[in-house]
C-alpha cells in the first residue's frame, strides 16, 4: 500500500507524465559522512586513541551507541517523505571498520531493512574508511574494487588517505556502477592541499573512463565527500562535470548538485560559508534512458531540523558530535545527500 502510495504521489509530481496512465517505481541512493564512527577499542595500528574511553575525546561506550542510535535514525528517515521507505543505495565514509557499520544496520531503526555491506579497509593513517550499503532485496553486487590513491608529501613521503570504492551489480535486474569517495581534506588551507584533491579525481577519471571502454553505455553513480564544491577545478578541469544537461556529451558525468550549490544550499558549514562538498553525481545516460529504464528524478539535501545546531555559536550549523572540542552529542558535521531515481511501472502492478 506504502509502495502504490509513493507512485501515485510521484504520478501527480512529474506533472508533465500525468496526462497518461502511469505508475512509477522510486530508488534512493543516498551519501552520508558519518563524522568519525570509531569503535571504543584501541587499535594500535591505526591513530585513533583519541577516540577511547581514556583518549581526550572521551568515547565512551555510551556516547558510541548514541551516535549508532543517531546514525541509524539518519538513514532510515532520508527521502522517506516521498518513498516511503529509507534508501536503496547508500554511500558512506568515516568508519573505522566493518563493525562499526554492522552496528549502524542491525540497529533497531534499520534491521528490518536487510541491508548488505560492501567495505574494505583503506590505508588512511586514521583508520578511516568508505563503504557502500545496499538493500539486499534490491541490488545484487556482482563486483567490487577499492582503488588506490598514491601521494606524496613535502617530504618525499607516502600521504595515506582513503580508497575509492567501485562497486557494480543489478539494481533490479538494470546494471549499474556506484562509486564512493572520501577525497584528501582541505587541511593546510584550500590552495595548498588542492594537489591532492586534484590527483583523486584523476583517479576517479581513470575508474569511469575503464568502465566505459568497457560498456560505453555503462550507468555510473559517484558519491561523497569531495572536500570541493561543484565548481572546482577537480571537477571542471578533470572530471569535467557539467551542471546543465544540454553541455553534455555522450560520456559527459551530469552533476545536479551544481544547481543546488550556486542557489546557496550546503551540506557543511565553515566560518559562516556554506560549502557542498557532499555530492553525487553520474553519466549522461541516467537523464535519457530508454523507456523502461531508470532515470535521474531529482537531487537533494538531507536538512532534517534535528539535524541542526539551533543555538550558540554554530546555530544553524549541523549538529555533530563535538564543536570546539567539546561533546555535543549530535549526529555529523554534514548533512546527507541524496538523489531519487524513477521508471515507469510496466505492467501497473507495482511490488516492492
Amino acid at each position: 500500500m506504502n509502495f502504490r502510495f509513493t507512485l501515485l504521489l510521484l504520478l501527480f509530481a512529474l506533472g508533465g507524465y500525468s496526462q497518461e496512465d502511469k505508475l512509477y517505481k522510486i530508488r534512493t541512493v543516498a551519501f552520508y559522512n558519518f563524522e568519525n564512527l570509531f569503535d571504543t577499542e584501541n587499535d594500535t595500528l591505526i591513530f585513533d586513541d583519541d577516540r577511547t574511553p581514556e583518549g581526550k575525546d572521551n568515547w565512551t561506550l555510551e556516547r558510541y551507541n548514541k551516535k549508532v542510535d543517531h546514525l541509524s535514525r539518519v538513514l532510515s528517515e532520508i527521502g522517506l517523505n516521498t518513498s516511503k521507505t529509507s534508501p536503496d543505495i547508500i554511500g558512506i565514509c568515516e568508519v573505522e571498520n566493518r563493525k562499526v557499520i554492522e552496528d549502524v544496520i542491525h540497529h533497531p531503526n534499520l534491521i528490518s531493512r536487510d541491508y548488505g555491506i560492501v567495505h574494505y579497509d583503506s590505508p588512511d593513517e586514521r583508520g578511516i574508511d568508505v563503504a557502500l550499503l545496499y538493500k539486499k532485496s534490491v541490488f545484487l553486487p556482482t563486483s567490487s574494487a577499492s582503488h588506490r590513491l598514491l601521494l606524496i608529501n613535502d617530504d618525499d613521503e607516502r600521504n595515506y588517505t582513503r580508497d575509492q570504492l567501485i562497486v557494480g551489480g543489478l539494481l533490479d535486474d538494470e546494471q549499474f556502477y556506484f562509486m564512493v569517495n572520501h577525497w584528501p581534506s582541505r587541511s593546510g588551507g584550500e590552495a595548498r592541499s588542492k594537489p591532492n584533491r586534484m590527483a583523486a579525481a584523476k583517479l576517479s577519471k581513470r575508474i569511469i573512463d575503464s568502465v566505459q571502454r568497457l560498456d560505453a553505455d555503462a550507468k555510473i553513480i559517484s558519491m561523497g565527500d569531495f572536500n570541493d564544491d561543484p565548481t572546482n577545478d577537480s571537477f571542471k578541469k578533470i572530471l569535467k562535470t557539467k551542471g546543465k544537461a544540454n553541455k553534455l556529451d555522450s560520456l559527459g558525468l551530469y552533476n545536479p548538485m551544481e544547481k543546488l550549490y550556486k542557489k546557496g544550499i550546503g551540506s557543511l558549514a565553515y566560518r559562516d560559508k556554506w560549502n557542498l562538498f557532499d555530492q553525487i553525481f553520474f553519466t549522461k545516460n541516467l537523464l535519457q534512458p530508454k523507456e523502461r529504464f531508470y532515470k535521474f528524478w531529482k537531487a537533494k539535501v538531507f536538512n532534517a531540523p534535528y539535524l541542526i545546531t539551533k543555538k550558540g555559536q554554530y546555530k544553524g550549523y549541523p549538529k555533530r558530535t563535538y564543536a570546539g572540542g567539546s561533546y555535543t552529542g549530535g549526529y555529523s558535521d554534514h548533512f546527507p545527500v541524496y538523489i531519487y531515481l524513477i521508471k515507469p511501472v510496466m505492467d501497473k502492478t507495482p511490488t516492492e
